[in-house]
């Protein structure tokens, strides 16, 4: 009997709209991926093409004129890093243009992302309070980050002007938009305080999914305020700050239009990569320009990578994924156990659960 009722399941055919789920999935989510595939793929491939070629420069001994079209250089766009370094002055040395970059746009994502996540939670933290007119304060603390970030760039570029509002609270004639360390700092503050409502707004939504009868069981057992933050807090909203984090270390490591906005082309001491490779567009170097932007793309892609398997970011947020890749996990691991495939251990389970 219950070698018959295994046989029957295993010729059931599945529903494509009912049991194949990830069958449903990948129909639903075809058209999305096409469109993907058209606005991002192509550009990456291009991008690709691009990077291997350099455009003719070099006068033409026969004609005495530069000949239009491009030469193929392989890896030379790349390798030009250390065969051919720009020497520029920066805050942190003469060293090659790409790595001053490299270190301004690092530098720029730590401290930003640092001091954002440390003043989203406290904002996050004030708003998750009772109080009268938090809604009010809700939404006001969210127009730094509706503001477009070339017209927060303008206005900050005003605040930290010489005769700006800045140096007189600080009581110093400081050129905070000149080429030095003082412009990074610029850019800092100005990126903090538009940003850090975004952390802000999505830890407040998982501070929203804590029950309060887990803080009221905490103050029973003696906890205060601290050790409810540590233990409570931090691992329950753990997930979405996490992914909040992510979200914006992505956004900033290729950060563009405030300090350009603000403090302008030309300025060693703020160039990010991704300043850098419009430079070089806008100078016809288009193999080198696409060569810097995929390194600032594998950049990214890294990060993510490390977010993705050491902090256990969930962008998707699916249980049901969760709970389906558990179960392969276990079939898997029942498998290894008894020395058979995982589909027919599979097969094992489910005939044992028809038997019964």
């Amino acid at each position: 009997m219950a070698a018959a009722s295994s046989a029957v399941t295993e010729k059931r055919k599945k529903n494509p709209l009912s049991d194949g789920q990830g069958t449903l999935a990948a129909l639903l989510i075809s058209p999305t991926m096409a469109v993907i595939l058209f606005v991002v793929g192509i550009p990456i491939l291009m991008s690709l093409r691009e990077s291997v070629f350099r455009k003719d420069t070099a006068i033409d001994p026969n004609t005495g004129l530069i000949p239009e079209g491009e030469t193929f250089v392989g890896l030379g766009n790349f390798t030009a890093i250390f065969t051919n370094p720009q020497l520029v002055p920066g805050v942190w040395g003469t060293q090659d243009r790409l790595v001053n970059a490299f270190w301004n746009t690092t530098f720029f994502t730590v401290v930003c992302v640092i001091a954002e996540t440390i003043l989203g939670v406290a904002m996050a933290l004030i708003m998750a309070k009772a109080f009268k007119g938090k809604g009010l304060v809700r939404a006001a603390i969210l127009v730094p980050w509706a503001i477009p970030t070339i017209v927060s760039a303008r206005m900050w570029g005003l605040i930290f002007d010489g005769e700006g509002v800045m140096n007189r609270i600080v009581g110093q004639q400081i050129l905070w938009l000149a080429d030095g360390p003082q412009s990074q700092w610029a850019i800092i503050i100005s990126d903090v305080w538009k940003t850090a409502p975004f952390i802000g707004l999505l830890t407040l939504a998982g501070l929203q999914t804590i029950p309060g009868e887990v803080y009221e069981a905490a103050k029973v057992d003696g906890a205060n305020a601290w050790q409810q933050f540590t233990r409570i807090t931090l691992p329950m909203v753990k997930p979405a700050l996490v992914v909040a984090v992510l979200f914006r270390t992505l956004d900033t490591m290729r950060m563009f239009d405030l300090p350009m906005g603000m403090i302008g082309q030309g300025k060693y001491s703020v160039e990010t990569i991704s300043m850098f490779a419009y430079i070089e567009n806008n100078a016809l170097r288009y193999g080198a320009a696409a060569a810097y932007s995929l390194l600032l793309f594998l950049y990214i892609v890294f990060i993510a990578f490390l977010f993705v398997k050491f902090l256990g970011a969930d962008v998707v947020g699916d249980d049901e994924l969760k709970a389906i890749a558990e179960q392969r996990k276990r079939q898997k691991a029942a498998a290894k156990a008894a020395g058979t495939t995982p589909a027919l251990a599979k097969s094992t389970v489910t005939s044992g659960s028809s038997s019964s």
